[in-house]
């Protein structure tokens, strides 16, 4: 059998000119997928599980948001969350067992304003009517500090373009119809089709 052998340059010439492929290459590589990263549209999906004033901002503010700088978006309700997808909301805010919910006043002189109403558990569940006087002021609050409600920002996060979802199973679990809901509702799906929808995403969020 005839042995190919190669001189000292010849193997010299071939080591610099692999070295010259992997530079080059490197090189190709990195621009491309700067190119690629530059052109892709970035993405996020959100699971939306609560059904109270206070926790139904995150989802809406996060989707509109990125619904506004042309993001990829869709948000799945799920269980207490696709109250956020009726036609009439009803959402409160319970401060009982919040221990990072002070209660301050909305109205009022400055120094009333800024004091924090760290009202007992005890009281909280045992006065009639605390959780809905607890609702208005915190309706009031951010009308006056000039936030927008739920439902604009709802609203804000459909005109952008962002894809609604809602859980088909918890809809028959809790007895529901669907002419409950807005008939922006893009779909009315389980898990296994929205969790492909989670992984792709850039950005994935469990509220």
């Amino acid at each position: 059998m005839n042995m190919i052998k190669t001189t000292p340059d010849e193997a010299i010439d071939e080591a610099l000119l692999n070295k010259l492929i992997d530079k080059r290459l490197d090189t190709v590589l990195e621009r491309k997928l700067a190119e690629i990263d530059a052109n892709k549209t970035p993405s996020l999906a959100i699971i939306a599980t609560k059904g109270t004033m206070d926790m139904a901002y995150p989802p809406f503010i996060l989707a509109s948001t990125a619904a506004a700088l042309d993001w990829d978006v869709s948000v799945f309700f799920t269980f207490y969350g696709l109250e956020l997808l009726k036609k009439k909301p009803h959402l409160q805010v319970s401060p009982l067992g919040n221990p990072s919910m002070p209660m301050k006043m909305p109205i009022g002189p400055d120094w009333l304003k800024g004091i924090e109403w760290n009202i007992p558990n005890a009281v909280m569940s045992n006065v009639p009517g605390f959780e809905a006087m607890a609702t208005a002021m915190f309706k009031e609050t951010t009308c006056a500090k000039g936030v927008a409600s739920v439902e604009e920002l709802r609203e804000a996060t459909i005109e952008g373009g962002a894809k609604l979802f809602a859980c088909q199973m918890t809809v028959d679990l809790f007895g529901h119809k669907q002419d409950d809901y807005i008939d922006e509702v893009e779909g009315w799906i389980g898990a296994t089709s929205y969790l492909p929808l989670s992984q792709k995403a850039d950005i994935s969020l469990f509220i």
